[in-house]
């Protein structure tokens, strides 16, 4: 497993090396200060995880996991932070796990564990990237974790998607083509504008213009 190790802090990387030593499977193939030098790195040397800390100067970790998604293909992504109030931002940005400093060597080698299966679970020639579980809403400054198994459907508002789901709905940034090709398996186009969750799908009904209509338990209303 080739490892690139994150962190602006020389001590932090000198300990993540230290840790990583201990399992011969891994090879540190790399070090960076920041956000920018892990894109530089990742361009060239392709790891298959990167140790990212998320308090970087520059670009940071949050922001440089989301980046790393669009790599063909892209690594895996474990953080390493002093910081628990990033947790439900590193799951959104599809982080594999988040590990809180100081480091302890059995959560590492847990985590590596991890990594390891997602990787042998890679078909050659593909890319895939961790599947989320769940979805993130802004609220007001705070963020709401949305389970992706809590999801009866989503509908297109201008730049926005409404998440209705078991506990109401919630507005996230993010659009519906891309919901669409990363939950193909769960969530099903209806129309341009609205997706819907396979589970939650009782009937499909053709008006007479030649119209859909989706009719969705624990939905009163069918959706058009």
């Amino acid at each position: 497993m080739r490892v690139l190790i994150a962190d602006d802090e020389p001590l932090a990387r000198e300990r993540l090396r230290m840790l990583l030593g201990e399992h011969p499977q891994v090879e540190v193939i790399g070090e960076a200060e920041n956000g920018q030098q892990v894109l530089q790195q990742c361009e060239h040397l392709h790891p298959d995880l990167v140790l990212l800390d998320i308090a970087m100067p520059g670009v940071d970790g949050l922001e440089t996991a989301r980046l790393l998604r669009q790599s063909q293909p892209p690594p895996a992504v474990v953080f390493c932070t002093a910081y628990d109030q990033h947790a439900l931002s590193a799951f959104d940005a599809a982080a594999l796990d988040y590990l809180m400093k100081p480091v302890r060597p059995e959560r590492l080698a847990s985590a590596l564990e991890k990594v390891a299966t997602f990787l042998a679970g890679r078909v050659p020639g593909t890319a895939p990237r961790p599947l989320r579980t769940h979805l993130c809403a802004r609220l007001r400054g705070s963020l709401r974790l949305i389970a992706i198994g809590d999801i009866r459907y989503l509908q297109a508002e201008e730049k926005y998607v409404i998440v209705h789901h078991t506990r109401g709905e919630d507005l996230i940034e993010e659009s519906l083509k891309s919901l669409e090709d990363e939950f193909a398996e769960r969530l099903v186009r209806i129309h341009r504008n609205c997706l819907v969750a396979r589970d939650e799908l009782v009937e499909l009904r053709r008006s007479g213009d030649g119209q859909v209509h989706a009719v969705l338990r624990n939905v009163p209303q069918t959706l058009e």
